[in-house]
């Protein structure tokens, strides 16, 4: 009887993983719903299971719920508009020059949001701008592919920009902090290296010059919208904008102060979006019950459904192989244990993506005995595979899934084979480098 119920849980498992793989246009909470049931039905998962489920999810869906509210406020004032506009005046017709400022803000969005959300935010944006510009495909390419793959690594640095990374913390028991100070230099460094190695291969792609346009011709429908800008008042709007970021950027420090002091993340979060929403009803008299429909509540579905199947695998003693398996390679030194669970969750990432990786890989460190300090390095390292490795193939996170959707949409043309020539040049080196960095960093620091 038990190993039907091990067979129908592992079986579940690649079926929940294959359906969001066949279907990346179908909701991923729904696939992660019907799985987790039938996970419960095996009884490899206990209704108390779902208890402590609850409690490690709850903190970190909250902290993104409330960081998906504040980047749809912005959306009210006009940011992306706005944003656009800023991109277009600051290139000044260079395309290179427009390279690395997409970067820039792709990286910037991710920190301000989250990595799904700035995929969500920064593509529609670059696509028009884009567009606008009257590029061919080919040179279209090296904006959005870069940006994506910056985008969703920019997760990395910071364990507030992916709800998996918020839970994973939970789970090793570890603040924001310290996943901070530990992380932020190597993996920024990685980032700027990754960036180098996409500008070096993009290169010739790029176009020198770029058409002159109108800032008008950047809204979709050719004509200003509420709250966005135009050459009348881009000034105006600028300053407004600048106030409203500059308030973001306080509540996102607030919540590393927050951490700091063991204060409830999720609550400093929630205040501060609360913030904004009053200050968007002040400024524009849109009340806050739009955020019941334009909230993505979905997240929260599939973030409890991956966990309940994921942890059902825990139960029929996954992470125990996983274990006897890894414990004698991880604690052989700090630099073993980075390489080892880096390049490991980064080919699990890319098997079964990136969220059940991250999941299985700390379930599993959390369980081994290790050290402190080895403990903490072989999380990060895992961060640093499912951030940053899982984006060698395009359907090694959701975030790439969504933006291979949404340039399709775009009339953008990107076969696997074209993606994976410059992944394939570019993220097995940055995850050997930012790992390498990684444990030389930590070891000086402490």
């Amino acid at each position: 009887m038990h190993d039907a119920m091990a067979i129908i849980t592992v079986c579940t498992f690649f079926l929940t993983i294959g359906f969001m793989f066949w279907r990346p246009n179908v909701n991923e909470a729904i696939p992660a719903t019907v799985g987790a049931f039938i996970v419960m039905l095996t009884g490899t998962v206990s209704l108390g299971d779902l208890g402590s489920i609850t409690e490690t999810i709850s903190g970190a869906a909250i902290t993104i719920m409330a960081t998906i509210v504040m980047a749809i406020v912005l959306e009210s004032f006009g940011f992306f508009n706005w944003a656009a506009e800023i991109l277009t005046r600051k290139a000044r017709g260079s395309g290179i020059r427009l390279f690395w400022l997409t970067n820039l803000f792709c990286f910037l969005m991710t920190l301000f949001v989250n990595n799904d959300g700035s995929i969500l935010i920064t593509t529609p944006i670059l696509l028009m701008l884009l567009k606008s510009m009257g590029l061919k495909n080919h040179q279209k390419i090296p904006y959005l592919l870069s940006g994506a793959l910056i985008a969703t690594a920019s997760s990395a640095p910071i364990g507030v920009s992916n709800i998996v990374n918020l839970i994973a913390l939970k789970i090793v028991h570890m603040d924001l902090y310290m996943h901070t100070a530990m992380m932020f230099v190597p993996a920024f460094i990685g980032l700027v290296f990754m960036a180098l190695l996409l500008f070096a291969i993009f290169y010739r792609t790029l176009p020198k010059k770029l058409p002159e346009i109108e800032p008008w011709k950047l809204t979709p429908g050719g004509h200003p919208l509420k709250g966005e800008s135009t050459k009348g008042n881009f000034k105006r709007n600028s300053k407004f904008m600048r106030n409203v970021l500059i308030f973001v950027f306080c509540v996102r420090i607030s919540l590393f102060v927050a951490s700091y002091f063991h204060f409830s993340v999720a609550l400093m979060a929630v205040a501060g979006s609360a913030f904004l929403l009053t200050w968007r009803w002040i400024y524009l008299k849109v009340p806050p019950v739009d955020m019941l429909k334009k909230t993505p509540w979905y997240i929260l579905i599939f973030a409890f459904g991956m966990y309940v199947i994921i942890y059902g695998l825990r139960n029929i003693g996954l992470t125990e192989w996983l274990i006897d398996y890894l414990q004698p390679l991880v604690s052989g030194s700090l630099l073993h244990a980075s390489v080892l669970m880096g390049v490991l969750l980064s080919i699990m990432s890319n098997l079964f993506n990136n969220h059940p990786a991250l999941m299985v890989g700390t379930l599993t460190l959390t369980n081994m005995g290790l050290d402190p300090l080895t403990l903490k390095v072989s999380y990060l390292a895992s961060v640093i595979g499912s951030d940053i490795g899982s984006l060698l193939l395009p359907i090694g996170t959701l975030a790439t899934i969504m933006w291979m959707h949404i340039i399709r949409k775009g009339g953008v043309k990107l076969k696997w084979t074209e993606y994976m020539k410059v992944t394939v040049l570019v993220i097995p080196v940055t995850v050997l480098f930012t790992l390498v960095l990684l444990t030389y960093w930590v070891s000086w620091i402490f």
